[in-house]
């Protein structure tokens, strides 16, 4: 895969756990999960690849709209019901949100040999610097790894300080070509 060097200025540079494992997400369309600003739908889409990019509000993402190679969802994943095909996406990239009840949906909704990319907020950010507040918005340690679905091949995990001075666990798994 090409990257475009705009992409890094179209947008909020994307996070380095994400451009760790972007290149190994096989050709196919890429799920922008709670894409927010679409830091990661503008990189992407400029380095050439087909994304789908869903928020609850998707105003902030709204100006990659004209890119021919993003399709923009709006939808309330938490109360609504799951938007997206079975076998559908070579990957998937959450970053910045957690609701555990969607981890069964992200294997099926993930096409075979396809990668899950995951970084997201822990217990220690919260007692760090007070964020996010509820419970069900951070991870306790080693949740990421147990919450990864058992039929997944874990390709890389870990829970550390980002360079930002943030407290995150990041994982990345893929879908078995057999599944």
């Amino acid at each position: 895969m090409t990257f475009d060097a705009r992409a890094t200025s179209y947008c909020q540079r994307p996070t380095p756990w994400v451009l760790r494992w972007i290149r190994e997400v096989p050709p196919g369309p890429v799920l922008d999960l709670a894409c927010g600003s679409g830091r990661h739908t503008g990189f992407l889409a400029l380095s050439g690849r087909e994304v789908v990019a869903c928020d609850i509000d998707t105003r902030q993402v709204a100006a990659l709209s004209d890119l021919p190679n993003v399709r923009i969802v709006t939808a309330d994943l938490e109360e609504g019901p799951w938007p997206f095909e079975k076998d559908a996406y070579a990957g998937i990239v959450v970053t910045s949100y957690l609701h555990r009840e969607h981890f069964p949906l992200y294997f099926e909704s993930l096409a075979p040999g396809g990668l899950f990319i995951m970084e997201t907020f822990t217990r220690a950010n919260t007692e760090c610097w007070g964020h996010p507040r509820r419970p069900e918005h951070f991870l306790e340690p080693g949740e990421l790894y147990r919450l990864m679905p058992p039929e997944a091949d874990l390709v890389a995990y870990e829970e550390c300080e980002t360079e930002g001075r943030t407290f995150v666990a990041r994982i990345a798994w893929r879908k078995p070509m057999g599944a």
